[in-house]
């Protein structure tokens, strides 16, 4: 009687491990970052400065970093992908680098970027934009910025004017 009870209690302590392990929910991903004027040659600058009005034909570039559940950041290897989608459905994908880039100084930080030029017929107004971080197992998590038009990206009407060299 006691053998029956303690393969008993083995199969139901075994039984409990593989259920809550299968419970486990994925980690959790933690998101920060900014929107900037981005780099183009021939546009009015300067770049990599803090913004979220722009102008048709100019470049939109999200500064991302993704920490793990202990706030270490993620690079390239440890995520499958990163994007950022708009209301319309375009997407972008985002690289992991150095920053600034080496054209233009000593890489400073590492972290996400993901780049947009409006296109001369974008309509205007604000929008929303989401940025979707897929680990390495296929789980995703995203990140929404405030619902508060003012700070949200706005494209304004006009389009700047690239100067070629």
């Amino acid at each position: 009687m006691r053998t029956v009870l303690f393969s008993g209690l083995v199969l139901l302590s075994v039984g409990h491990l593989n259920i809550a392990q299968a419970q486990q929910p994925s980690a959790k991903l933690f998101f920060e970052g900014d929107i900037v004027r981005g780099d183009q040659q021939g546009a009015p600058g300067p770049g990599c400065v803090l913004n979220n009005q722009f102008k048709r034909l100019e470049k939109v570039v999200w500064r991302i970093r993704v920490l793990d559940q202990t706030g270490k950041p993620l690079e390239a290897s440890e995520l499958k992908s990163l994007l950022v989608e708009l209301p319309d459905g375009q997407k972008m994908n985002a690289r992991f680098g150095a920053h600034p880039p080496p054209r233009v100084g000593p890489a400073v930080d590492h972290f996400w970027t993901a780049a947009w030029i409006i296109p001369s017929s974008y309509p205007t107004g604000s929008l929303s934009y989401k940025v979707i971080a897929t680990d390495q197992q296929g789980n995703t998590q995203s990140w929404e910025p405030f619902k508060t038009k003012t700070s949200q990206l706005a494209v304004l009407d006009g389009q700047i004017e690239i100067n070629r060299p």
